[in-house]
């Protein structure tokens, strides 16, 4: 990857043609590089251990190690950070092509990259925090993990009960982060807490907590339906003290560093889901092709050609709006509705392909001997972290009427 990242420069040969809200890709050699290193690594590494993975909820620790090897654990964090120095849409397409070969692995990489990474490098208060709490975790030598949400709260960020109470030079928290991804092998979290309860969602504050940190412990791993090479667990926090140090940004930014960092987080995700859907829908025309019916492989019945032809359309559409949301983002222009649109896209494409690639198979696709279930089971999670589709919805129609409005004026 090296000759990958000496032609950052060259990002920019990306064309974008825009056309209203419409953007029509090439992709630039760059990041054809990228999706060629992604593909192979995943069909060479990942793909052929991902069932084991599954079955046995196994960290792929090794796998993990290699993509940090690859700089694919801070992908579009700065060179002189500890990443790779490329753009958002190398970071979606690498995303898609290592979920592809194994939706743990993806999910793993895109915490550390959008979730713990992404905040870090642009709220960071010092060299010093950088130097700590982001060059490691960026190069892939550590892992970090995002406590935002908590037991009661769901999708409501803002009523954070885990509070920060200052203590001259430190803080002391309390309270539970639940369904922390990365949760059990990460070595630090970026952690969200109240600072001013009056304030509400004004009086959240945003943390760094190391691993091993007095009064910080873990919660039983989950048992998930999927994605089971990551775990999933509670962060607990009883008089956990941490030093002043330790705050990103200013007290009270915590809830806007919160939705900043998921606006960016969209977009790995929704790579996730293509990649998940992308290796349903290999998965359904491989077998369409290989079995027989009626003396024909089944992929010359026109059902099943429908079917074939409608995963793919799923695909295409919210590659799209991907690509077109990182691009966006990699511009520095406004891109939360897009985000928010490429994330409901991938996620339903996801959980249609997946469902649909059962059907293709019949019965074959309802045993784990071959891969459609897993991608049945990974692809659900996708509608429902990192923003519910109900969310997405709900940020897709408010900047609709936001435009509106402008529009009238």
């Amino acid at each position: 990857l090296s000759r990958l990242t000496s032609q950052v420069s060259r990002v920019s040969r990306t064309r974008v043609l825009a056309a209203g809200s419409r953007s029509f890709f090439q992709l630039s050699e760059t990041h054809e590089m990228m999706r060629s290193t992604c593909r192979d690594f995943a069909e060479k590494e990942l793909k052929p251990n991902a069932a084991e993975i599954d079955k046995n909820h196994k960290f792929p620790g090794e796998s993990v190690k290699q993509m940090g090897s690859l700089g694919l654990m801070g992908v579009a964090i700065k060179e002189e950070n500890g990443g790779t120095g490329l753009d958002d849409l190398a970071y979606a397409i690498a995303m898609e092509e290592i979920s592809r070969g194994c939706a743990s692995a993806g999910v793993i990489m895109s915490v550390n990259n959008s979730l713990y990474s992404s905040p870090v490098e642009k709220f960071s208060i010092s060299e010093a925090q950088k130097e700590q709490y982001l060059k490691p975790f960026a190069s892939g030598e550590k892992l970090g993990c995002f406590g935002l949400s908590e037991p009661g709260n769901g999708s409501d960020a803002g009523a954070a009960r885990t509070t920060a109470v200052k203590d001259g030079d430190h803080y002391i928290l309390n309270g539970t982060k639940a369904w922390i991804t990365n949760a059990h092998e990460a070595d630090a979290a970026i952690v969200f807490a109240t600072t001013d309860r009056s304030l509400k969602h004004k009086g959240i504050s945003a943390f760094l907590v190391d691993k091993g940190t007095p009064g910080f412990s873990l919660g039983t791993k989950e048992d998930k339906l999927g994605i089971r090479g990551s775990s999933t667990s509670n962060l607990i926090f009883e008089d956990c003290r941490i030093p002043a140090s330790a705050l990103v940004g200013k007290e009270g930014e915590g809830f806007k560093i919160a939705m900043v960092t998921l606006d960016g987080g969209r977009i790995g995700i929704a790579g996730q889901a293509l990649g998940i859907a992308q290796a349903a829908y290999d998965c359904a025309v491989e077998y369409a092709q290989q079995r027989q019916t009626f003396g024909v492989p089944i992929a010359q019945h026109q059902m099943v050609q429908q079917k074939l032809a409608r995963m793919a359309v799923a695909i295409e559409s919210a590659r799209l709006l991907t690509w077109q949301a990182a691009a966006l983002k990699s511009a520095k222009k406004p891109f939360t509705k897009e985000a928010a649109m490429g994330k409901l896209a991938a996620s339903e494409a996801a959980t249609f392909c997946s469902h649909t690639a059962i059907q293709v198979l019949g019965g074959m696709g309802y045993v784990s001997s071959m891969p459609a279930e897993r991608h049945y089971r990974d692809a659900r999670i996708t509608e429902i972290y990192e923003g519910t589709s109900e969310m997405m919805i709900m940020v897709i129609a408010g900047n609709l009427l936001k435009e509106a409005a402008a529009n009238a004026k």
